[in-house]
């Protein structure tokens, strides 16, 4: 009977050493949830800043909820309710207004939710935990300088401004023109805005250039509006107008390469994303925040010597030179 239970006993425990070493582990506990709310998709480099997010805040432990308010700013307050409401631990946003998103901010703060804001500011400061963006004038100021030579200082041109409720389509219309305006032979002969879309400046550059088919060049805010710029250029029969754009997304690196778009300034998207994750991240584990509110990260010029360099808004890894790709 002894000897009975003895093998009894060793089997259990056999079994038992077994079970623990091939048994799955049990999945790691969720640090919290993050919202990542953004712009909508359908333009790239929200599609790339919220995905990066994303993609960190994974990293790191945390379940997440990608949304956009399509510059909507009702939306926005909405998807922010529904943040707090969810018991979110961050926010994550690029928003959609600078004075329109103070209260939804204000809102998600005083209901203990640090908000990180990205890529766009909002107008007043102490409400966000964050507000890192791009250094839009200096990169701004980049691509004017750039324009000038590539127009050999002279000429007419026309300039593409964003959505005029957003704090970058004047920071940018400003670095283009402290550059631009110092060239007394460089004639702006229309100023209009496009809203950041694409099918609207493919619109607007086919009236302007009824009105101007002799324009030599065009400034856009961002790259998608240039896309639609050229787009309408080459469709009139002129694409050795001179094209400038502002984002380094990829459509642009590619047009760029292939002799289209003449230059744009690249935001760092990548570094933007992953800085606000982590500090969002120090912040929740630390309970006090890592950096100062405002943060700003420079731009780069990118040009046919550079394109191939880059890709989703960050440097390719290994590729140092582009002189294959010209």
């Amino acid at each position: 009977m002894k000897k009975k239970m003895l093998l009894f006993v060793t089997v259990l425990l056999v079994l038992s050493t077994v079970f623990s070493v091939t048994a799955a582990p049990a999945p790691a506990e969720s640090k919290g949830l993050i919202y990542v709310i953004t712009p909508s998709h359908a333009n790239p480099f929200f599609g790339a800043e919220a995905e990066i997010a994303v993609k960190r805040a994974e990293e790191l432990g945390y379940t997440t909820k990608s949304v956009v308010h399509d510059d909507d700013a009702n939306k926005q307050m909405e998807l922010i309710e529904t943040a707090i409401a969810e018991k979110a631990v961050a926010i994550i946003l690029d928003n959609a207004g600078a004075d329109a998103t103070v209260s939804a901010v204000k809102k998600a703060k005083d209901a203990g939710i640090p908000t990180f804001l990205i890529d766009r500011e909002i107008s007043e400061e102490g409400i966000a935990a964050a507000q890192i963006v791009s250094n839009n004038y200096q990169g701004a100021s980049l691509v004017a300088e750039y324009f000038v030579k590539a127009m050999e200082e002279k000429g007419t041109y026309i300039e593409l401004t964003g959505r005029d409720t957003d704090t970058n389509a004047h920071v940018r219309s400003q670095g283009f023109h402290d550059v631009i305006d110092e060239y007394p032979d460089m004639k702006m002969i229309a100023q209009e805005t496009a809203n950041w879309d694409q099918t609207e400046a493919f619109s607007k550059m086919e009236t302007l250039l009824q009105a101007n088919p002799d324009v030599k060049g065009v400034v856009c805010g961002n790259d998608t509006m240039a896309m639609g710029a050229y787009a309408a250029l080459v469709a009139a029969g002129k694409p050795d107008v001179i094209v400038v754009g502002f984002d380094g997304s990829d459509d642009v690196l590619q047009s760029i390469m292939d002799g289209g778009i003449k230059a744009t300034g690249l935001q760092p998207v990548a570094a933007i994303s992953i800085a606000a994750v982590d500090q969002a991240d120090y912040y929740l584990t630390h309970g006090e925040f890592q950096k100062e509110e405002k943060q700003s990260i420079d731009c780069v010029l990118i040009t046919i010597e550079n394109a191939c360099m880059y890709k989703t808004f960050a440097p390719v890894e290994g590729v140092t030179s582009c002189e294959k790709k010209q």
